[in-house]
């Protein structure tokens, strides 16, 4: 049975590819209580980091925050932003509305997303283009570029070439690229790099990182 949405929330359904019906569904309530416990000390020093280069927006959206980790650092660093969200599950939904009474809501996958272009100074993915099947990545990563007018930050495990490896058990759930170079080759006449980095697993792994390498992009 989902949680109950309230009315504040968009929600959207089309007919979900094999990825999204795992997280919007069957893994949902697992990855939550996955999520739920991080030393917030260490996800600000990481996020200290990521927007060295980046000045202050006005707007941010952020694609698949699950309940909200990103969202707290975020609202540190820029509490008079604007921060607006698209998550996919139902259940994470519900811990976002909680803790987050002024959030702007969409319950939608990346691609059944429906933000008007340019809408965001800072738009935001993190840990999430590695769980979309690569037959589907650079729609989603579209998306996430034309939902911003000014900043790009993307945040993924990293692999110089493409492979597919095993998640909690499931196979076609994890897929590691080098995301900044797809970015580029694939978007380099609309964006450019600001700035790139990686986050230690073996310092941050408590602050919700997990050996992320992350890049700054600038339109």
């Amino acid at each position: 049975m989902q949680s109950k949405i309230s009315k504040r929330t968009l929600f959207i359904m089309q007919n979900r590819n094999e990825q999204e019906a795992f997280w919007a569904e069957i893994y949902a309530k697992d990855y939550i209580t996955k999520n739920s416990q991080f030393d917030e000390s260490l996800l600000l020093r990481g996020w200290e980091q990521i927007l060295r280069k980046v000045k202050a927006p006005s707007s941010i959206v952020e694609f698949g925050p699950n309940i909200g980790r990103n969202i707290k650092a975020l609202n540190h660093f820029y509490p008079e932003a604007d921060k607006t969200v698209v998550e996919i599950s139902s259940e994470a939904i519900s811990v976002l509305e909680r803790n987050n009474p002024n959030l702007k809501i969409h319950n939608a996958s990346i691609r059944e997303s429906s933000l008007i272009a340019s809408s965001y100074d800072l738009s935001v993915i993190m840990g999430v283009l590695i769980h979309i099947h690569p037959d589907d990545l650079l729609d989603n990563v579209q998306k996430v570029i034309e939902s911003s007018n000014k900043y790009v930050i993307v945040g993924e495990y990293f692999n110089r070439t493409p492979v597919a490896l095993s998640y909690q058990g499931q196979e076609n759930k994890l897929f590691k690229c080098d995301f900044g170079k797809l970015i580029l080759q694939n978007f380099g006449n609309e964006i450019k790099l600001v700035d790139y980095g990686f986050l230690w697993g073996h310092i941050f792994d408590n602050g919700g990182f997990d050996d992320i390498t992350w890049w700054v992009f600038e339109k």
